[in-house]
């Protein structure tokens, strides 16, 4: 049923700007602190890409093995994942995120421990169930202070922190496992587990205190602000629907989404665990340098969503910016192949593709968060990205399968390809979310 019928107040001149400068205030209140914390979650997350350099020889682990292991952290993200965002919307986001982020780092730590397959495949399911909620978390966190013409600007804000871990990620990751191995007794990759989780334990403490549950509990915002924005939100809650948790698991316009969904992590995921081990097999020999050619793609997605994150605000659609986003994506990944004895056109391949990916991911999550309120937004958040989650687990596998077959990752990069135009086509057939008042 519909959440309210109240209007959203039309702002002009002075008004106007009167609430930009609200949101401007908000903006630099949450977003900084949101932007490292998905750092450190996608760090830890996707860290073990670049430890497989050193840990898979050393533990005597086949490709298989890893791909199966760095996907089981999927798994129980993916069985929990709907429980703790629905457990986020009851007990308040600080507390939640703040318990999230403290026992992934714990856990991430953890992976130091590791010295056969099993061992792995259990702290990495550990790490997914511990992890689970963070991200659709944040993202129905921001429905509490944005409307939707401001929150895709806000959404691509926070998401750059995917591509800010892979700027900062893959040097430093290089820099640990070439400068710390047998520092201490402990191999390169097991200080690269230790070093890159103690930020999550500080910035689990900064959410606890920091960040307010909703607007009202805001003391640093003025009471006129938390009515300009209480108004805002309100409105846009009444174009959305608030339905039974049941009736939305059974929604078949959530499971496209998470069919599209699932498509572009497709591509962000075999580009963030085997992207150190492409550049490898291009020839580039020491980690350092591996981490350092890395960052190059990242950078330029960086740019790349920012600007298409603005388009779709500007033009209030998403449904197109998606699609062209996950096309380029699988142009990229397609020259890439055909180029792979050419570093440099790989890489500007490879490029393309990762600014292809970081475009979708923001504007992607416009659709489901102009469709769905309440529960039915924490609940209908939650499936799409638990779902489009499990590509996190699918694919590394059957890549690594293949690698192992064929010892080479072209033909898995055709199968990425192949579900990012899957996505494209996919978000096209979802029908146009309900326009709000400007």
């Amino acid at each position: 049923m519909n959440t309210s019928t109240m209007a959203r107040p039309v702002r002009t001149g002075e008004l106007a700007s009167a609430a930009d400068a609200v949101y401007r205030k908000v903006s630099w209140r949450l977003i900084p602190l949101l932007f490292l914390c998905y750092i450190a979650a996608y760090l830890d997350r996707v860290n073990v890409g670049f430890a497989k350099l050193q840990m898979t020889s050393a533990l005597s682990l086949s490709d298989t093995v890893y791909g199966a292991g760095a996907g089981i952290f999927f798994v129980g993200y993916f069985i929990f994942e709907i429980p703790s965002n629905l457990m986020l919307h009851k007990v308040g986001a600080g507390k939640w995120i703040a318990r999230i982020m403290v026992s992934w780092g714990i856990l991430s730590a953890a992976m130091m421990f590791v010295t056969s397959a099993t061992s792995f495949y259990i702290v990495r399911f550990l790490l997914g169930v511990a992890e689970a909620g963070f991200f659709p978390g944040i993202i129905l966190y921001l429905t509490y202070w944005y409307p939707a013409e401001r929150r895709g600007r806000a959404t691509s804000l926070f998401l750059t922190a995917v591509a800010f871990a892979g700027i900062i990620g893959g040097p430093l990751s290089g820099w640990i496992l070439h400068s710390l191995d047998k520092v201490a007794g402990l191999a390169g990759w097991q200080w690269l587990f230790v070093l890159e989780a103690l930020p999550s334990l500080v910035l689990g403490v900064m959410a606890w205190f920091f960040l307010e549950d909703r607007v009202k509990n805001a003391r640093w915002l003025t009471e006129d602000e938390r009515d300009t924005i209480a108004q805002d939100v309100a409105s846009e809650e009444s174009h959305k629907f608030d339905e039974p948790v049941a009736r939305v698991l059974m929604n078949p316009k959530v499971w496209l989404l998470a069919l599209v969904y699932f498509g572009i992590v497709s591509g962000l995921y075999g580009v963030s665990f085997w992207l150190p081990s492409i550049i490898k097999a291009m020839g580039v020999g020491d980690p350092l340098d591996i981490g350092l050619v890395s960052a190059i793609p990242w950078a330029f997605g960086v740019i790349a969503m920012y600007l298409v994150a603005r388009s779709a605000d500007r033009l209030r659609e998403s449904r197109w910016h998606t699609a062209i986003s996950c096309v380029l994506g699988a142009v990229g990944l397609e020259i890439s192949v055909a180029f792979h004895n050419d570093v440099y056109l790989s890489m500007a391949g490879l490029t393309l593709c990762t600014m292809g990916i970081m475009s979708a991911l923001p504007v992607s999550w416009s659709n489901p968060t102009a469709l769905l309120a309440g529960t039915a937004a924490a609940a209908g958040i939650a499936l799409i990205n638990s779902v489009g989650n499990l590509a996190g687990f699918v694919i590394p596998l059957i890549i690594g399968v293949i690698k192992d077959k064929t010892h080479s990752t072209d033909l898995g990069l055709h199968m990425l390809a192949a579900w990012m135009i899957l996505s494209a086509i996919a978000v096209l057939s979802l029908p146009k979310p309900p326009a709000t008042p400007r």
